[in-house]
């Protein structure tokens, strides 16, 4: 039962699904990141809605001149000397000047602000006050949902969605607290490619895969 629980906990458990899909779309980021930056040069990089932990098996926190600044509506801890933590909000940036950083990089955030309007919002400060973004999200069409591993759970009502996730162990293969259930229902709005075309226009989408389909988007103007 424990390696089930592993394999369907969230991804910030290193043995879950989420967590191996995670470290793919690392891999793939790198590999951008390194074909468009010197390393040589500094390197202002600015996370939104990131972890330190996300960062621990990246290379990229370890070159010298790279700077991360975690952006949250809560201050992130930071173990590591190029990591740095700032409190802001994703859709409203005044505090950064325009191309204030050279990367804007956000993993599976956009689709937690709410309306589309904020997503909007959001994806109009990163291109603001970037030079060059990242952003992921899972696909709206993807058949399970990402963030409770339950089938087609997008399409649910919310109120029964609400029922499995507090009275069930479908989710995970545990019974959310019905407080942070809420939260998620109403704060999370997924997109299609078609929404992210829109959001970050001119930018590359790049699909990833999982048995044929889209699991997850991510729109980049990366080579």
């Amino acid at each position: 039962m424990s390696i089930i629980n592993d394999l369907f906990a969230p991804s910030d458990n290193p043995k879950s699904i989420g967590a191996k899909f995670r470290a793919r779309r690392l891999k793939k980021f790198e590999k951008l990141f390194f074909r468009n930056f010197n390393p040589e040069k500094p390197i202002q990089i600015l996370d939104v809605g990131g972890t330190d932990y996300f960062w621990k098996s990246s290379q990229v926190p370890n070159i010298p001149g790279v700077t991360i600044t975690l952006l949250n509506l809560h201050l992130e801890k930071t173990s590591h000397p190029h990591i740095r933590s700032q409190v802001g909000d994703a859709t409203a940036m005044p505090e950064f000047e325009d191309k204030k950083f050279d990367l804007v990089f956000s993993n599976s955030v956009i689709e937690h602000v709410y309306t589309f309007e904020n997503q909007r919002k959001m994806a109009e400060e990163i291109r603001r006050v970037g030079k060059r973004h990242f952003i992921q999200t899972p696909n709206k069409y993807f058949p399970v949902e990402a963030h409770y591993a339950i089938p087609f759970a997008q399409y649910l009502p919310k109120g029964l969605l609400l029922f499995f996730l507090t009275q069930t162990r479908i989710s995970r293969m545990t019974k959310w607290q019905k407080a942070d259930a809420q939260q998620y229902l109403d704060e999370i709005r997924l997109l299609n490619e078609k929404e992210m075309k829109c959001l970050f226009p001119g930018s590359k989408i790049l699909r990833e895969k999982t048995l044929g389909m889209t699991k997850s988007l991510t729109a980049h103007n990366l080579r």
